[in-house]
Order: C-alpha cells, then structure tokens, then sequence
C-alpha cells in the first residue's frame, strides 16, 4: 500500500506540472522554483509533513520535497544555534543529496558523451 501512495501522490505532483507547462505560459524553470518554494511554505505552516508521512518517497523525492528538507533543516539549525541556523541549517540538511547529485553527475560526463540533438 506504501508503493501506492506514494506513486498516487508522486503522480500528482508530476500532472499538476504537466498541465501548468500545457496550460500556462509558464517556463518549466519557473514551475520548479515554484515546487521548491511551495514545499518550504508547506513545510513552514505545517502541512508537508503529514504528507510525508502518508506518502513517503511520493512526498520527498519531488522538488516539492527538496523545499521541505530545506526548510527543516532551516528550522532545526535556528532552534540549535539561533539566527547563524538561518543561514547555515539550509545547506547542511541538503548538503548530502547535493553532493551526491554532483558526483554522479561529474562520473556521468566522465564516461559517457553527449550528442547534440540534430
């Protein structure tokens, strides 16, 4: 039933985009700065983490997800070393799949080559 859920939710987030992108002079830019933005407004009035927890990888692995990991980390930060937390709490909850993006993608350049679309 995990499974489900988060593929329902993880879907909905996914034709929520499609149709701004088919239905809105939206760039797909902007439609993911709005993800991320919308999920730290979620998270800070507390209605992404309820949704995490029905929903699981549905919930975390959109960008969506990257704005409530953000602004959790932004949230523990401050309560642990006041006002610096704002500034720092950010990077450092976000700093392990950032860097794990980065490296894999470093590898990928590294052994495969791109083609131009023609």
């Amino acid at each position: 039933m995990n499974y489900i859920r988060a593929f329902a939710v993880g879907g909905l987030f996914c034709v929520v985009a499609q149709i701004l992108i088919d239905k809105t002079r939206l760039t797909p830019a902007r439609i993911l700065v709005s993800y991320v933005v919308a999920g730290v407004v979620l998270s800070a009035v507390g209605l992404y983490a309820p949704l995490v927890e029905f929903a699981g990888a549905g919930a975390t692995t959109p960008l969506t997800g990257f704005g409530h990991l953000i602004a959790k980390g932004v949230r523990e930060a401050v309560a642990e070393k006041g006002l610096l937390g704002a500034l720092t709490g950010g990077l450092s909850a976000a700093a392990g799949g950032t860097t794990a993006a980065l490296a894999f993608s470093f590898l990928a350049a590294l052994l495969f080559r791109g083609k131009p679309k023609s």
